[in-house]
């Protein structure tokens, strides 16, 4: 106490007493801080479901793969073996990646895919996130089975901002195809038609009682009457946003994209694909079976889409037992109709941090970028066969009429960083290049976008603004728009075609939810905001699967800072060689 009196007197003393107070706390939690090591081995395995038996591509022989638990802090490093017959990569969704772009993942954007018989050491640390993210392949359509959930807990002796849970149970859900899903995509891009819709969603890996040959694997969620749980659920479907209800039961939003929100009760969630949210339920209903449920949220008017539902059971652990011989269903749910964009943006547009944010006000980088479908016309000596797209077209995608090229010699990142020329240009248009009634009938001259490997480059700490606008060429639909090595706020969602005369009124610069993926609207717009403070190339794309696969993707360069700490580190010794 006699020295708590002095430094109160002195404060230069003061100063430097808090100072090692700060040394002695930020040494305490370096020192608390984990390193976790994990090894993934890419192989196919027997992997039985709706009645068939595939050779499905997984990690360690598991559908789907391990979840990985770290705190905030700890560093992971995971030795990836592929031993399966595909080029793979692994991508740590949502992860800040700060300086580790080289461990990112995106095939070609950050690294070259490790090819069969390789292996690659992905290392990097985890700072300043909390909640639930995941991994999954970023090659091609190998995410279909490649990926599992990543928890990231509070550093040790932080607790949660919301009543500690009894458990946590990850939810993961999928999207299953009863094909080889490479097999599916490469006869869509053989015939330029769309690819064949899935066959069923699963809820951690299991189609659920409403398919054939599932019932007896659903999956089993066992709740405590009075307890509450926590679910981490997370949309890993590869091309479907997607409604998901629990019978009876209400769900309190506490997190997304593994940052907190400012809580909200709902009887439904929407996750498009990519999306994670946190949500508490409580067993306050009669002891019983209660069916959790999801299907699909298919926005595009007319397009096909899988219209099956995914079940998984939750269940009263006090229950009781049905009478031999009689079956009793569990409760089912009441799920929104496949097109109810009304509950989908209700849902969406509720979203709130947890408390006054600081967002950038001055704009550096005023950035409006286009997003949707579009049709190539049939190349000249092309086949009919391989122009079975609507009119004997090709399906392609763009964001600003660009149809986004991957190249195959190079990764961008290392073209970049070794200043090879060639590989791309920084011409990516920061508007578009014809103004149009983009959520209109839009004119057939603008259906066919270029293809082209463009970049934007941005200054670092370049504070950005991008409104991500819908269109409706060909067909317009929800997008989910993933960022690569940032979070970002989402200041407001419309519909119709953004204006900034009267839209920019909308903004929220008080609370607004940090996300690493955000729904743009059917026939609407979204705006985000962050600050380019993490050196490296990332890649901006839409997560439904299909579409970047057609182009729907563009990225961004983000040039070093001055100090070292806000520089690219230097490539790992064994990131694979194209």
């Amino acid at each position: 106490m006699e020295a708590f009196n002095i430094c109160i007197a002195n404060p230069l003393r003061s100063l430097l007493f808090y100072g090692i107070l700060l040394l002695f706390a930020n040494a305490t939690s370096l020192a608390n801080a984990k390193v976790h090591y994990h090894d993934f081995v890419i192989q196919a395995t027997p992997v039985k479901r709706l009645c068939s038996t595939h050779n499905t591509i997984t990690v360690n022989g598991q559908f789907p793969g391990p979840t990985l638990e770290v705190n905030n802090g700890d560093t992971l490093v995971v030795k990836v073996v592929n031993r399966a017959q595909y080029n793979v990569t692994i991508h740590w969704h949502g992860v800040r990646q700060m300086r580790t772009a080289w461990a990112d993942g995106p095939e070609f954007i950050t690294q070259c895919p490790i090819r069969p018989g390789g292996s690659y050491t992905y290392r990097f640390t985890i700072q300043g996130q909390e909640g639930t993210l995941w991994w999954h392949a970023h090659s091609s359509w190998l995410r279909a089975t490649v990926y599992g959930a990543l928890v990231i807990h509070p550093k040790e002796g932080i607790s949660y901002p919301f009543p500690k849970p009894a458990r946590e149970i990850p939810i993961l859900l999928g999207e299953w195809w009863d094909a080889n899903p490479i097999d599916v995509i490469r006869q869509a891009t053989r015939t330029g038609a769309a690819p064949n819709v899935s066959d069923a969603y699963t809820i951690n890996g299991q189609p659920g009682d409403l398919y054939k040959c599932s019932n007896q694997d659903t999956t089993i969620v066992h709740v405590d009457s009075g307890e509450t749980v926590l679910l981490r659920v997370i949309n890993a479907a590869l091309n479907q946003q997607l409604f998901f209800s629990v019978a009876n039961h209400k769900f309190t939003v506490v997190g997304a994209d593994a940052s907190y929100v400012k809580t909200f009760t709902t009887s439904v969630l929407m996750l498009g694909p990519g999306q994670t949210t946190d949500v508490l339920i409580t067993g306050n209903q009669p002891p019983a079976r209660y069916y959790m449920a999801a299907r699909a949220y298919a926005s595009a008017q007319g397009a096909p889409f899988d219209n099956t539902t995914t079940t998984a059971i939750l269940e009263y652990k006090a229950a009781p037992c049905p009478a031999k011989g009689v079956k009793i269903n569990p409760t089912f749910p009441s799920l929104p109709a496949f097109n109810d964009t009304a509950t989908a943006t209700a849902f969406t547009s509720s979203f709130r941090s947890a408390r006054k944010v600081e967002v950038p006000t001055e704009i550096d980088e005023n950035l409006f970028f286009t997003v949707g479908l579009g049709l190539n016309n049939c190349p000249a000596g092309a086949s009919s066969s391989s122009c079975q797209g609507p009119n004997g077209t090709r399906f392609t995608a763009s964001m600003n009429n660009v149809s986004f090229v991957l190249p195959s010699n190079f990764s961008l990142l290392q073209a970049h960083h070794q200043g090879i020329p060639g590989v791309f240009s920084t011409d990516f248009p920061a508007v578009p290049p014809v103004k149009f009634d983009y959520t209109g009938n839009v004119s057939r001259s603008l259906w066919q976008p270029i293809s082209a490997t463009k970049l934007y480059k941005l200054k670092y700490g370049a504070r950005v603004q991008v409104v991500l606008q819908g269109t409706n060429i060909q067909t317009a639909e929800n997008h989910p728009i993933h960022l690569h090595g940032y979070d970002f706020y989402i200041l407001a969602e419309g519909f119709g075609n953004f204006n900034p005369q009267t839209d920019t009124a909308k903004f929220n610069l008080v609370d607004p939810p940090l996300r690493n993926t955000a729904s743009v609207p059917v026939k609407g717009w979204s705006v985000i905001r962050f600050i380019a403070d993490n050196p490296g190339v990332w890649l901006m794309h839409c997560h439904l699967d299909v579409h970047i696969t057609w182009g729907l993707a563009m990225a961004f360069i983000v040039e070093n800072g001055v100090t070292e700490l806000e520089a690219l580190e230097e490539p790992p010794v064994d990131l694979p060689v194209c």
